[in-house]
């Protein structure tokens, strides 16, 4: 791959990724909930979640989705049900809102593998997500040269930007939160972050095929 391609792909790549979504908006969650550590063990749950759709990718399995209607359409309905799951138990949750700074958050108690469960779920819950990679990354690909090869790099640059991106938004997020630090906000970011991801599971639910 000419590093012309390759830059072609990286800033296209960026400019689908800096737009808002379920994994943003669960970095910014974490973030708040728990400070960094909880940002980076959701950021290792997406990067393993993009490993294997890229995987998947370079084995066709997202074309065989697209021409599967029934299939794409039960991977919809469970990726769906469960990002609406996830808002309801954090507009149900009744937990205290700790600390107004966001250094004692440290201090909350933080399940890493429970984080990095759930970001895996939620990036892989779009099916979507799978058609648009199959769709996307082909039209970078030399056919001259080694396959393999050209995929181990594109996923190295999709995890680079991935995690820069949801870095600057947790950075960004920490600002607000030194900034404010107050039980209120912490609250706020939890009832938005639970009615958003409830109409994320409803906009994926009711999304066409593409």
């Amino acid at each position: 791959m000419s590093f012309h391609t390759w830059f072609l792909f990286a800033t296209a790549y960026l400019v689908t990724t800096i737009s808002p979504g379920p994994n943003v908006l669960l970095v910014i969650r974490n973030t708040v909930r728990f400070g960094g550590r909880g940002t980076a063990a959701t950021i290792a749950g997406n990067l393993l979640a993009q490993l294997v759709v890229v995987v998947l990718v370079a084995l066709g399995v997202g074309a065989v989705l697209a021409a599967m209607p029934p299939l794409f359409l039960a991977m919809k309905v469970l990726g769906a049900v469960y990002l609406m799951v996830l808002g309801v138990k954090q507009l149900r949750s009744r937990k205290p809102m700790a600390t107004a700074s966001v250094d004692a958050l440290s201090a909350q108690p933080l399940d890493k593998r429970k984080i990095f469960r759930e970001a895996l779920l939620v990036s892989g819950s779009n099916p979507k997500t799978l058609i648009f990679l199959s769709a996307f990354m082909p039209q970078f690909i030399v056919h001259d040269q080694p396959l393999p090869a050209q995929f181990i790099v594109m996923y190295l640059s999709v995890a680079c930007i991935v995690a820069l991106v949801h870095t600057i938004y947790s950075l960004g997020v920490r600002r607000i939160h030194s900034g404010l630090g107050t039980s209120r906000w912490m609250k706020a970011v939890k009832r938005c972050s639970g009615l958003i991801f409830f109409g994320l599971g409803i906009k994926l639910l009711t999304a066409k095929q593409a």
